[in-house]
């Protein structure tokens, strides 16, 4: 199956600033205004931007995480100390920025991230290190050299369908996004604080985009933060609608071969940087202090 061709939009008319209000604050126009543009000022995105340095790409890739673990909050994936979200260094491959244990995800700021070497020391950061954090994702960007970001989380409708044991079914367009792209972990055995668990778990995942951890919860990857965190947020709201279509009837499933197009169309890397902006928009405007 042919790669869906880039998206565009239309030429740019305004600048970047918008009156929103009240108050007659003035904010940045939503953030998918400064994707790249073609020569007729169109915005085209089949990759996400890249940033010009390195120091810029580390900032930019701890302000996503520092947001995505706003909106974890929000979405209720906070249960507790239980989740984590992580982030590859973009100058140093084998470390990875990660969210302190004990702290709110709701109060995360970019300052409160840790960054963590390859073998468990934290290198930036007072905050205390979760080992089962350290553990599991340590492993998966070992094995994913191309993964910039892992989310795991223990969400209430991710947890009520890993405990089943199988696999998503492709009831609904969304849920097409992961339709033959995700694994079952089925060895649990309490919390994961051995790295040879974590080594388990990423061959488990192997090359795709998600796992569901059975009797434990959700897992995605992506090529950057907001792809990542947005897959986690998808494959949550496609286990709830799975769980409640069950639960009133008997669903028809999507046919397998238009359930591998839709497949095509929904789940990309792009399609998940995108689908991640509205979110960063409403955070950043709301909570301006992750910023610190």
């Amino acid at each position: 199956m042919s790669s869906p061709a880039p998206l565009h939009s239309a030429p740019l008319s305004r600048p970047h600033l918008r009156q929103v209000g009240r108050g007659g604050d003035t904010y940045p126009r939503p953030a998918i205004y400064n994707a790249p543009r073609d020569a007729e000022g169109r915005i085209v995105f089949a990759v996400p931007p890249p940033q010009p340095t390195v120091e810029a790409e580390r900032r930019h890739r701890k302000e996503r995480l520092a947001v995505s673990f706003r909106l974890f909050a929000r979405y209720g994936f906070d249960m507790g100390g239980a989740g984590h979200i992580t982030a590859r260094d973009p100058e140093f491959p084998d470390h990875f920025w990660v969210n302190p244990a004990g702290v709110y995800f709701g109060h995360v700021r970019v300052s409160d991230l840790l960054l963590v070497s390859h073998d468990g020391r934290v290198v930036e950061g007072d905050g205390l290190l979760n080992r089962a954090a350290f553990a599991i994702h340590s492993e998966l960007h070992k094995a994913r050299p191309d993964v910039i970001a892992a989310a795991h989380s223990h969400g209430l409708w991710g947890k009520a369908f890993a405990a089943q044991g199988r696999l998503l079914a492709p009831l609904t367009q969304d849920s097409c996004a992961f339709y033959e792209d995700h694994a079952i972990f089925s060895d649990f055995s309490g919390v994961v604080l051995d790295a040879s668990e974590g080594q388990r778990i990423a061959e488990t995942l192997g090359p795709r985009k998600a796992v569901i951890l059975q009797n434990h919860g959700l897992l995605t990857v992506g090529q950057t933060v907001e792809s990542a965190v947005w897959r986690y947020i998808a494959f949550e709201n496609a286990a709830q609608a799975q769980l409640l279509s069950e639960a009133a009837g008997t669903p028809r499933p999507i046919p397998h071969e238009v359930a591998l197009h839709t497949a095509g169309q929904m789940g990309s890397e792009a399609g998940g940087w995108f689908s991640f902006q509205p979110l960063w928009d409403v955070i950043t405007r709301e909570e301006p202090d992750l910023f610190d």
